[in-house]
């Protein structure tokens, strides 16, 4: 009996912040960090399309975002908010302060606050990803 107050009091501390996060279809964690910004979680091996393909995903599936809208970069690659010793990249729907006239250039990166992509162009990189094909 003890065992299994020890595992069901266990599994209520576990489960409260594991239900926060949204997993894109790249199996990437996204959390919202409050009304206006999300943080896409990387890996082990995640690039820029990995973290474009969690935001565009997310404000897609999750938000219901039009695929004209614009998803800025927030705040560049670097530690995570929501989970310790991982990075992370978050986004928003607005362009950070200062970076309003911001000029994307032609490579994906996630090195730079402002950079900029449509829902659709974002979400387009889960979609044409041939390494999720088994």
């Amino acid at each position: 009996m003890r065992i299994i107050l020890v595992f069901v009091t266990g599994m209520l501390f576990i489960l409260p912040g594991a239900s926060q996060a949204w997993r894109a279809w790249n199996w990437h964690e996204v959390y919202p960090l409050n009304d206006t910004t999300f943080e896409v979680i990387g890996r082990a091996g995640t690039g820029p399309a990995d973290y474009w393909c969690g935001a565009g995903d997310f404000a897609r599936t999750v938000l219901g975002v039009a695929p004209t809208q614009r998803i800025y970069i927030w705040h560049k690659e670097g530690p995570s908010q929501t989970r310790a010793g991982h990075r992370a990249v978050q986004f928003a729907f607005s362009p950070p302060p200062g970076k309003e006239n911001y000029q994307s250039g032609y490579s994906l990166t996630v090195k730079e606050a402002g950079d900029n992509l449509t829902a659709a162009a974002a979400h387009q990189y889960c979609v044409n990803r041939d390494r999720f094909l088994f």
